[in-house]
């Protein structure tokens, strides 16, 4: 066979059966990625004899005395294909993972297929962008501007990787091979809740290639929290890295060590597991009953009703709510229920293990490598120094790699035989291992007086944390914003976190905030057609003002303030953008038209101690590095740092090197989660910059005799009164000296303030099919001083498009055994581009927060209020309420064919 890879000859051969993905890696084509290896997202895709193929579906040896062309053959960073060109100066990425697969198909684009893209991207996913960047970077729109020195803040720069995002040489989690690299892969349960009676690890250590199998008695008898926050005690103590006792159908069982992913493989399937199956509870209503079975004992302190399989319960209120209640005009209740969503990140999760000088290295998919090493060095008893945990470039996250669910077991491994060790989920894996949102059922009771002022607010919510807790209790919390939300003498929420036999829930973009925004704001809608007063007429008439206390379950201080009523500022941009579509048609027969609104206010930083620290020095190539422990996975954080670094010491962005997410060479940083990565880490970077230029500056004017407040700093040079020093010229005085131009600051997650956002749309919903198209979709936000444009708007695109994949398609289905039926992109309905219509971003800029240079993270309250403001839109088009998503063609079929006198589901 003869294989020829971007120009180059092989002489390797693929193994029996191999697809070609893996075989393009094995030679060293790291560009060519995993996000399904079923055909269906098309991150893998590759030309042969320059068609685009997907190349995970396409057996290796079909390439023999074939052309194949991966990204990395396509351009380089300093010969850019045009298309690459095009992507990078849309930009048409975020996270990048998806990045070239989309390059080498839309690389092959006719004019037709330019026209008719919601047919030519069909093979292509992203969960990043929206598909809007991704349009703008195939025909051709630039959106990238160039910023001079000082200026970089509210110019729209490119990322600083873009060049090597492109042309595939970013390098991200698995992009990597080490010599005498073992694989990991897992048994997992079948069961939703069982006894280990024994393990035959035998027929497994018989299979050619393997070396070890590890079980419950081979682990450090240590339980610990999965979830990642710097103060470990929010999070239950529940979980050991393998147990005797699963509580999930997925639940991990057995790890299985081999040289080849085959031979581990079919080492998992020669594990022998004797399981004694104990009774299951899946809906957190019966969890809680008298009776239930109890998945976990009283071992650990923080779970709060072990009896009941409660993990955490709140109770808070203010004012009376009865005494509301009763001199309300109208009162309105009802349930409204959030599935199980999964982030659905194109990059599973994984890592890589191994042993240098003594000390064990982790290269990890995650959010937070500081946090992590912690675990890990918990987990292990290893000191500090004994460690060391990083991240390349992350393929996505959402909140899903805010775990540390991959990493203990490659350290266990790599500990135990002194050898590298790689663990990489599989797409399925992913969907019934990894921790998706949070199923929520809410209560929602609201009165009203006629002018639709309101007079009592009163929620329970259950929330279904799974079979731990890992972030049970820390999303319960949050919820809390959509009551705060709304002015009310009266409030009352309760709140209960219940542990079910199901896939353990964890972090979500929005956090705990999106299914009670659901409710809540859906429950607003339905009140004001009560009160026969517009949506946003009763939300104006009762939104928080600039003074007001945030005030949810308590009257208590807090560290969050707001002076700028930006929310009202929202409501009144969406408001008049929806008026200006008000008149146009239906697209025809038989369509039904409808309008709705919603809400959200989000924290800027959690309410848990958030902690980063950034690093700037100036270097003898006079280049400034700037350290920080923050991950980049498609969220913009470096690209925003890299401003404010490039702003505060009047250089352009090219003159900063960014060094991050390694724990040998940045500070600690709580993490890239909960709009923290510009919020706090953003902070720190400013406040270290700011450090150094003001001892750049104290130098110069010490040096020449010049007054302090006439030294400033342009670029590469310092200019004192009439004279200008080059900063060559001031580092070499510098060192002379024995003074080097560097300094180190941290920055913490108090004070806080809020940003607001509001989503409008207008569809159309078809009274036949019960299809629903959106005709226009709108977005304001609260955005304070925006330090990139283009990534602002960005992410809150990518923030639509996720919300309308919860609204409307994604449902992870658990069977009645516990078993999710649907584990892969293809049942699983992530939007493609033909779903996600153009979203108008409208930006009110303020200037009332604390944030660096007073600006707001944007990444995560974007999804708050895009589902209720779908399901008040089909509302108002159709007469019928939906108070459980998704709303799927087949449900609105079913309940438009239905009398109108059922009852909302």
């Amino acid at each position: 066979m003869t294989y020829t890879v971007n120009g180059k000859r092989f002489a390797e051969e693929p193994d029996p059966g191999q697809c070609l993905r893996t075989f393009l890696r094995s030679l060293g084509h790291h560009g060519v990625k995993k996000g399904c290896d079923a055909g269906d997202c098309g991150a893998c895709t590759v030309w042969l004899d320059g068609d685009p193929v997907h190349s995970c579906i396409t057996p290796a040896f079909r390439a023999d005395g074939h052309e194949v062309t991966t990204i990395e053959g396509l351009g380089s960073p300093g010969n850019l294909h045009p298309v690459q060109r095009q992507f990078r100066d849309a930009p048409g990425f975020q996270c990048g993972f998806c990045t070239a697969g989309m390059i080498m198909t839309s690389a092959t684009f006719t004019e037709a297929q330019k026209a008719d893209l919601p047919r030519a991207l069909k093979g292509n996913l992203c969960r990043c962008t929206g598909y809007r960047a991704i349009e703008d970077a195939v025909q051709g729109v630039t959106g990238l501007e160039t910023a001079a020195p000082g200026k970089a803040v509210g110019t729209s720069v490119g990322a600083p990787a873009g060049n090597e995002v492109v042309t595939g040489r970013a390098e991200f989690t698995m992009d990597t091979h080490l010599d005498g690299m073992l694989h990991l892969k897992v048994v997992h349960s079948p069961h939703a809740h069982a006894r280990i009676v024994s393990i035959d690890k035998s027929a497994a250590l018989a299979v050619p290639g393997v070396h070890r199998v590890y079980t419950w008695e081979d682990v450090p008898n240590r339980r610990f929290t999965t979830a990642i926050h710097t103060d470990h005690l929010v999070d239950p103590d529940d979980t050991r890295i393998l147990d005797d006792t699963v509580r999930f159908v997925g639940q991990r069982v057995a790890a299985v060590l081999a040289d080849t992913v085959a031979a581990a493989e079919e080492g998992c399937r020669k594990v022998v597991v004797e399981y004694q199956p104990l009774p299951a509870v899946f809906d957190p209503e019966e969890a809680m009953a008298e009776g239930a079975p109890q998945l976990h004992g009283s071992h650990d302190p923080f779970v709060r009703d072990p009896a009941h399989n409660i993990l955490l319960e709140l109770h808070g209120h203010v004012g009376d709510v009865d005494a509301g209640f009763a001199a309300a005009d109208v009162i309105h209740e009802g349930t409204y229920f959030s599935p199980r969503v999964q982030h659905a990140h194109l990059e599973t999760h994984g890592s890589i293990a191994w042993r240098a000088g003594g000390r064990l290295n982790v290269r990890t998919s995650s959010q937070s490598p500081s946090i992590a090493k912690a675990k890990l060095g918990y987990l292990f008893a290893l000191r500090p120094d004994q460690l060391r945990v990083f991240c390349a470039r992350v393929g996505g996250g959402f909140g899903g790699k805010q775990e540390v669910i991959s990493e203990d077991l490659v350290a266990l491994a790599t500990l135990d035989t002194g050898r590298p060790v790689c663990f990489e989920f599989t797409r399925e894996e992913e969907f019934t291992t990894a921790s998706p949102r949070h199923p929520m059922s809410l209560t929602v009771k609201l009165g009203a007086k006629a002018d639709g002022t309101l007079t009592a607010i009163q929620v329970r919510n259950v929330s279904n944390t799974g079979a731990y807790g890992n972030h049970g209790g820390e999303t319960l919390y949050a919820g809390g914003a959509a009551v705060m939300i709304y002015r009310c003498p009266n409030k009352k929420y309760d709140a209960y976190s219940v542990y079910t036999n199901t896939v353990p829930s964890g972090a979500l973009r929005g956090y705990g905030m999106t299914q009670p925004a659901y409710a809540v704001e859906s429950a607003m809608d339905e009140l004001a057609r009560a009160v026969h007063i517009d949506p946003l007429a009763l939300r104006r008439r009762n939104i928080v003002r600039p003074g007001d206390p945030l005030v949810a379950m308590s009257e208590g201080p807090d560290d969050v303030s707001f002076s700028e009523d930006g929310l009202a500022k929202c409501l009144d941009l969406v408001g008049e953008a929806l008026a200006r579509t008000a008149d146009e048609p239906a697209p025809g027969p038989g369509w039904l038209v409808g309008t709705g609104v919603a809400s959200s206010l989000h924290e800027t930083a959690p309410p848990t101690e958030h902690v980063s620290e950034a690093w700037v020095t100036l270097g003898d190539d006079l280049v400034y590095e700037l350290a920080v422990g923050t991950v980049e996975f498609g969220e913009g954080t470096s690209t925003a740092h890299v401003q404010i670094a490039a702003n505060q010491l009047g250089t352009t962005p090219s003159r900063i090197r960014l060094v991050q997410s390694d724990t040998d060479r940045t500070g600690f940083d709580t993490g890239a989660f909960a709009s923290a990565g510009l919020f706090v880490a953003g902070n720190a970077v400013l406040r270290a910059a700011n450090a150094v230029r003001d001892r750049i500056l104290e130098f110069a004017a010490a040096h020449t005799g010049v007054h302090l407040v006439l030294c400033s700093l342009h670029d590469d040079g310092v200019v004192c009164g009439e004279r200008r020093l080059s900063l060559a010229e001031l580092v070499a005085l510098a060192r002379a000296r024995g003074i080097r131009f560097t300094a180190a600051r941290k920055a913490y997650g108090s004070p806080r303030s809020v940003t607001s956002n509001t989503q409008g749309f207008r569809i159309a919903v078809h009274r036949v099919t019960g299809e629903i198209r959106i005709l226009h979709s709108v977005q304001a936000t609260d955005a304070a001083v925006v330090i990139n444009p283009a990534q602002v708007r960005g992410q809150v695109e990518g923030g639509v498009a996720q919300g309308i994949g919860f609204a409307l398609t994604e449902n992870h289905h658990v069977d009645a055994h516990g078993v999710m039926v649907n584990p892969n992109f293809r049942n699983y309905r992530i939007p493609t581009y033909a779903d996600v219509p153009r979203t108008e971003v409208l930006l009110v800029e303020s200037s009332d927060s604390v944030g660096p240079l007073r600006s707001k993270g944007m990444a995560e309250c974007c999804i708050n209020p895009v589902a209720p403001a779908l399901a008040n839109a089909l509302h108002d088009a159709t007469g019928v309420r939906f108070r459980a998503l998704p709303l799927t063609p087949e449900r609105i079929y079913r309940r438009l064919n239905e009398s109108r006198s059922v009852p909302a589901a």
